[in-house]
């Protein structure tokens, strides 16, 4: 079993900040990418950031320049540094980690449970 686990959401005021924590944790041999992905109201679920083993790392466009992802390989966790927070950045946001493999040789993504970011106008 892989577990994730989220902190760090909660009411900011718009332009504001959030830092976003994630940890990786159960019976695995790896994990090749850990990122995030978010959901607002009434839209599907889209990409934020995700970031490979090897450092490959992939923004949505509309986060770029003002989202931060950072990973630790040897923690299994990713954290997500919002900056100049919009009200369009509302949304439950999801961590994830991709083709973890798992101590019966399978490899699958599993997902966390979100937290909730909510941006005040």
């Amino acid at each position: 079993q892989v577990q994730l686990a989220e902190s760090g959401g909660g009411l900011v005021q718009s332009g504001g900040s959030l830092r976003l924590s994630c940890t990786a944790s159960g019976s695995f041999f790896s994990i090749y990418a850990m990122g995030w992905y978010r959901q607002a109201p009434g839209k599907e679920r889209e990409l934020v950031a995700i970031k490979t083993t090897d450092g490959l790392t992939n923004y949505a466009d509309p986060m770029k320049g003002r989202f931060t992802i950072a990973r630790d390989n040897a923690k299994n966790t990713v954290d997500l540094q919002l900056y100049n927070l919009k009200p369009e950045d509302t949304a439950v946001y999801y961590c994830v980690a991709t083709r973890v493999v798992t101590m019966d040789r399978k490899s699958g993504d599993y997902w966390g449970k979100g937290t909730l970011v909510t941006v005040s106008s």
